[in-house]
């Protein structure tokens, strides 16, 4: 490519015409069409000079060393042609070409418009391959919602035939996070042994709070289920966990375990799924995600019915944690942590016996049912009648009873009126061993 002054001059000598040189002002007045084909070039260089940079630009992205190099050659080839255009201007009268005005103005023109071309073709080329990497991340995308959707089939699978779990044995871990569980009664009656454990394990720390806080423990046993005939003193402990139970189980019969749903359809296997969900969990933990779940609005109904007001101020001289947790929230304290551990377990219970079809039914025995050992289960051992011919007789329930499929499991119960047969035996020895003692003196 020739320089602009060389290729006028190439045109003059091939016109063999004859030029006078003429100030440069009194020229561009006399040849305002040649000033204007200059400018033209010099548009038409600026673009591209344009171009060159916008190759340059898209060379680094990816990035490709030999189009840096030669999009670098290109930019620096219409800079000097941009540096002669200027240099001719200022040094240099403009001089009248064999050539029309019109035509140097229609080349620069066409010019112009080819590195526009150029430009355009860049930016297409930059489209292009945004569009191919999106196609890229949208087929990857595909990819995973294919594998995601196979993993929700195989799952919903074991949920219907075998269940699942949220620990997973060694070789199957990695494949899904789960391993299978059998739905049996027997998972039911250890659900149910760990409510029970779990009830004896709060009714702890609750007699443990009324005994710092002052309380008159046979008083309160004695107004939570009056005229109990105790074996010994230390059985009344067994009142507050059959307040405990009566509190934490009632409204286990319904569905919704008498908390409020909005339109939320449940079926077996979403039971299922949330007994798993939360079986492996810190109920805390559960809570801090969703602190106003189905989950969360039990344990802040349950907490309030079972630990009465005045109990609470006595335990902790205010009411703030009440207060915190009628407003929505889940202390982290530790009397909350052990309630939580309680809630969970019966939670889970009521999950567990939604799952079975048909549902596992509970029942309750009153006070002052006669016992049947089909139904009941004692939960003092070594204890005998009294000297009459009456059934014993139910005095407190400490744990309900419930049928799953043709089964019961039995009701747990301590008996009104009964004596420690083990002290009877102590007693009666001592008596005998001093009778011993005084045919001896004799």
């Amino acid at each position: 490519m020739l320089p602009t002054g060389a290729k006028d001059t190439q045109l003059r000598d091939n016109n063999s015409q004859k030029v006078h040189p003429q100030p440069m002002e009194e020229t561009m007045n006399q040849n305002p069409e040649a000033l204007e084909t200059l400018i033209s070039k010099m548009f038409a260089n600026i673009s591209s000079l344009k171009s060159a940079y916008m190759q340059l630009q898209h060379a680094h992205t990816p990035y490709d060393p030999d189009k840096i190099q030669a999009a670098d050659k290109l930019v620096i080839s219409e800079l000097k042609t941009l540096s002669e255009l200027k240099h001719f201007y200022r040094e240099n009268n403009p001089k009248p070409v064999c050539v029309s005005p019109q035509d140097s103005r229609l080349a620069a023109e066409i010019q112009e418009q080819q590195s526009l071309l150029k430009t355009y073709e860049v930016m297409v080329k930059k489209f292009q391959s945004e569009i191919q990497n999106k196609d890229s991340e949208i087929r990857q995308l595909h990819q995973k919602i294919e594998e995601a959707n196979q993993k929700k089939v195989k799952l919903e699978k074991n949920i219907k035939l075998r269940g699942l779990s949220t620990k997973e044995s060694e070789g199957s871990g990695e494949e899904n996070g789960f391993f299978p569980v059998d739905l049996t009664p027997e998972l039911f009656t250890s659900a149910v042994e760990s409510a029970f454990k779990a009830i004896h394990d709060f009714s702890k720390p609750l007699i443990n709070m009324m005994k710092a806080a002052g309380w008159d423990l046979d008083a309160a046993a004695e107004s939570i289920e009056p005229n109990v005939v105790y074996a010994k003193r230390a059985h009344k402990k067994y009142a507050f966990e059959s307040h405990i139970c009566q509190r934490m189980f009632s409204g286990f019969q319904q569905e919704n375990f008498s908390i409020k749903l909005e339109n939320l359809t449940v079926t077996k296997e979403s039971f299922f799924h949330q007994y798993l969900a939360l079986r492996e969990m810190d109920p805390l933990d559960m809570l801090g995600q969703n602190p106003d779940s189905i989950f969360g609005k039990f344990c802040r109904s349950k907490y309030l019915v079972v630990v009465h007001p005045k109990m609470e101020a006595s335990f902790f001289g205010n009411l703030d944690q009440r207060n915190y947790i009628m407003g929505g929230g889940h202390p982290r304290t530790p009397f909350y942590q052990a309630f939580l551990k309680l809630a969970k377990s019966i939670w889970l219970l009521h999950r567990l016996a939604y799952s079975f079809d048909p549902n596992v039914k509970i029942f309750q025995v009153k006070r002052g049912s006669e016992f049947s050992e089909v139904y009941m289960e004692s939960i003092v051992k070594n204890l005998i009648m009294d000297e009459t011919d009456q059934m014993p007789k139910v005095g407190l329930m400490v744990m309900p009873g419930f049928w799953i499929g043709g089964s019961v499991i039995q009701s747990r119960v301590y008996l009104s009126g009964m004596k420690d047969y083990l002290r009877l035996l102590k007693n009666k020895c001592q008596e005998e061993l001093m009778d011993g003692y005084v045919q001896a003196a004799g």
